[in-house]
């Protein structure tokens, strides 16, 4: 028996919430099998990010080999690189990828510790998102990458074309960060893609404090569901389902933000 292997280059989380430990978590309820390459280590937790201590580029490469030169990758995903070396090294080995590539570029946890270098952010725009299928930002994210500000709709529309312009060949920006009043229902993401209308892809609002490490689930989920042969639109929205079910069954851990509930898959979220 074989299943689709799917990679994650990104940073390690010893709280487990996000990072590598949240994608392997993602990929096992989708039944793939998950591959990581380390970027960086952090020492975080449910409260926030206390250090960060980046791998060398070089040997961010050596993984990178070890992997490609044994393993035939049905998709991959990349997460915090950390710095413009270890994006480098990332990009030099996708350049002529035969699977589909989710960028989630991590700039900046959620406790405001920055995750990527700025010469990192420089690198990423010109090296990596060019070569992604699908990227994922959030809207700081968005703000970074476009230098445009995005609060709301209008805004998230303007930003959605301009990182469209990058070279990406779809970017899901998130909504989760929108400007949003105390009733509101709903989280709307849109989906652009070169020469189409923008999708709004909403789904129901969950009230919870424990939403850390939920990009890195999305963006995980979105690469399982391409390695299995959804397409992108596919894709997406399973993956909208199945974080939304892990947000309902979220896990109070720690004595901060808790992650989300990875293995709600394994429960039917389908």
């Amino acid at each position: 028996m074989t299943r689709p292997c799917v990679l994650t280059v990104a940073g390690s989380d010893c709280g487990g919430g996000a990072g590598v430990q949240a994608d392997l978590k993602t990929f096992a309820a989708h039944g793939v099998y998950g591959l990581s390459v380390i970027a960086a280590l952090t020492a975080q937790n449910t409260r926030g990010v206390l250090g960060v201590l980046g791998v060398a580029p070089d040997f961010v490469g050596a993984q990178l080999d070890a992997v490609l030169g044994d393993f035939t990758l049905a998709a991959a995903k990349t997460g915090m690189l950390f710095c413009a070396g270890a994006v480098a090294e990332t990009a030099k080995r996708f350049r002529n990828k035969t699977f589909p590539l989710v960028v989630d570029p991590v700039c900046v946890s959620g406790s405001g510790r920055a995750l990527l270098e700025p010469a990192g952010l420089t690198a990423l725009r010109d090296l990596l998102i060019p070569l992604a299928d699908c990227l994922t930002p959030n809207l700081p994210e968005a703000e970074a990458l476009t230098g445009l500000a995005v609060v709301g709709m209008e805004d998230m529309l303007r930003a959605g074309q301009r990182l469209l312009s990058m070279g990406v060949r779809a970017a899901l920006l998130k909504g989760g960060h929108a400007d949003a009043g105390p009733d509101a229902t709903t989280v709307t993401d849109i989906l652009f893609t070169p020469g189409t209308e923008p999708l709004l892809l909403s789904v129901p609002r969950v009230r919870t404090k424990n939403t850390h490490g939920t990009g890195c689930a999305l963006s995980a989920a979105i690469a399982a569901g391409l390695a299995k042969g959804l397409d992108l639109i596919s894709a997406v929205t399973a993956a909208q389902r199945y974080l939304n079910a892990c947000l309902r069954t979220a896990w109070d851990v720690g004595h901060g933000q808790g992650p989300p509930d990875h293995l709600a898959g394994l429960s039917g979220f389908r």
